[in-house]
């Protein structure tokens, strides 16, 4: 009997967001999203724009973090609360803690450093058939 398995290219995303490398977390999951073109397409885009999010927070590029974080949410929120592993009701909470100073912030250019400790993992759950 075989036992499902997560496409590599999303595992090895989900390794690289876990390690704060978003830019390459962005890169493994924009190459599944390309020849993707299924019912998961806007979970991957959103996950693509959850790390881009956050690369550009960690940069400093506030306008462009705020930006991708109400996009991000926007197509991961059909998902929830779980999907092809991911406890979503969790990211959005982490997330959301994450990026709260940037999302409550007025000025068009906030110097808001990244906080380590909130920054957001994921954790998958094994495939189910």
């Amino acid at each position: 009997m075989n036992q499902p398995e997560y496409e590599p290219r999303y595992v090895e995303g989900v390794a690289f967001f876990n390690e704060c490398d978003f830019f390459e977390a962005h890169e493994a999951w924009e190459d599944v999203w390309t020849e993707y073109q299924g019912p998961s397409r806007k979970f991957y885009q959103g996950l693509i724009q959850v790390a881009v999010c956050l690369h550009h927070f960690g940069n400093g590029n506030i306008r462009g973090a705020r930006k991708l974080y109400r996009s991000s949410r926007a197509y991961l929120e059909p998902f929830r609360p779980f999907h092809l592993g991911v406890d979503l009701e969790k990211l959005f909470a982490e997330f959301e803690a994450c990026c709260a100073e940037i999302m409550a912030s007025t000025e068009d250019y906030p110097e808001i450093e990244i906080v380590p400790d909130l920054i957001p993992e994921i954790h998958l759950q094994p495939p189910q058939e």
